[in-house]
């Protein structure tokens, strides 16, 4: 896989080394058993796969050399480059400016871009209507386009779709950036309806099955369907894509109903008819961090961090899966850790940060650690130091990696 030029201060001396040690051993990521850490007075369980992925890394690049090659220009993103807080603020410290916030509404008016401007767009993409504007107006957006190849590829299968005649069913936000951008190119070339989870989808099959009229449907999924939507034409062949950082199970869920759905109503001899497989949308990423999360589950631990922006679609799931077995803490950095007492964390189901109290009360806790595709290494780093920090008689982080490098592969 490309190796990407990004800045150093988003590497680490120690998640890196973690990360090498077990490639070399694993290259092809069939082991998804976490690495374990024994410092003593505290231990961790680090994740096979976590952090920046091929996506993030090739957006950072693309947008470090947008500085370099433009200097005295200005330069803007279409929106956030990724869903991380410290990313965003050191672009904006280097002088980008955001043009849009994530729920797509202008920060900056489009009628202030000049020709001369440089334009970035996110990992995410953008809508279809959106580039069409700003190259009406002059603005190159396909230089420093940094779209994620595999967010590309949903697109082109919902194209290749679009063709057969399928209606695109896409799960996911659909507020997100990239939903957003999916449902664009998505309703370009075919009928397209946005679900979030199963729940909504089996408010589809109620439609499909004839036990929703026509006005209720519309009624429920107001805002998540093309223009032109008509359910008692558009359901009757579909394909299923996600928006790639949703979780993987949940998709091929979805997926798994949709085709059983057609073929209660259609017979199984006709299924490729009225429905197209379409796991092939999946993201590697977001489907190696999922499955290194399984492998962390299959551990005793005292309680999980994960690292992430509040904001970002995958590390929420990450969050998801692990607080089923452990208590679980969502911090975007080192200095959510307020002390030895207390941590500063947000709760995905209140949508609100909150603070706990004796979370390191237990004597030699045993601690999960990992992060979503969006969060450097160092960031992941910062926060096992800090951690280390509060123990004492810890074992030196040399003599442990040289203690994992043996184990390793045994």
């Amino acid at each position: 896989m490309k190796q990407f030029d990004i800045p150093d201060f988003y590497k680490s001396p120690i998640i890196s080394k973690v990360k090498t040690l077990r490639k070399t051993v694993d290259p092809r990521k069939r082991d998804f058993t976490p690495t374990f850490l024994d410092f003593g007075s505290v231990s961790f369980y680090i994740a096979r796969h976590f952090g920046f992925c091929y996506g993030v890394e090739n957006a950072i690049e693309i947008s470090y050399k947008a500085l370099k090659e433009n200097q005295g220009k200005r330069i803007f993103l279409l929106s956030q480059m990724i869903h991380n807080p410290l990313v965003n603020e050191d672009l904006e410290s280097n002088g980008i400016r955001f043009l849009q916030d994530t729920e797509g509404n202008e920060l900056i008016p489009f009628s202030d871009l000049k020709t001369d401007d440089v334009v970035i767009v996110p990992a995410f993409g953008t809508t279809i209507e959106i580039e069409e504007k700003l190259s009406a107006m002059g603005v190159d957006v396909q230089k420093y386009n940094t779209t994620c190849p595999f967010v590309e590829k949903v697109w082109n299968r919902s194209k290749k779709l679009g063709k057969d005649n399928h209606t695109i069913i896409i799960h996911g936000k659909h507020k997100h950036e990239e939903t957003r951008a999916t449902f664009s190119h998505s309703s370009y070339n075919a009928p397209s309806l946005v679900v979030k989870d199963i729940s909504e989808t089996k408010k589809l099959a109620d439609f499909i099955l004839g036990k929703m009229k026509k006005a209720e449907f519309f009624r429920y999924f107001e805002g998540k369907y093309s223009a032109g939507f008509d359910p008692e034409i558009h359901l009757n062949k579909v394909g299923v894509v996600n928006q790639t950082t949703m979780l993987a199970t949940e998709t091929q869920e979805i997926a798994d109903y949709v085709r059983q759905l057609m073929i209660d109503k259609y017979g199984e001899e006709d299924i490729k008819d009225h429905f197209a497989d379409t796991r092939d949308t999946l993201c590697y990423a977001t489907n190696d961090n999922q499955n290194a999360t399984y492998g962390l589950m299959k551990t005793e631990a005292d309680f999980a961090i994960v690292v992430g922006g509040y904001n970002s679609s995958n590390t929420t799931h990450l969050v998801e899966l692990l607080e089923e077995k452990y208590p679980s803490y969502f911090i975007q950095s080192e200095a959510d850790i307020v002390d030895n007492d207390r941590i500063n964390h947000f709760d995905i189901h209140k949508k609100e940060v909150q603070t706990t109290n004796r979370f390191l009360s237990n004597t030699k806790p045993c601690i999960i650690l990992t992060s979503g595709a969006s969060c450097p290494d160092a960031s992941v780093d910062a926060v096992l130091r800090k951690l280390l920090s509060y123990f004492d008689d810890t074992k030196s982080v040399e003599e442990v990696l040289v203690e994992v490098s043996k184990n390793i592969g045994k």
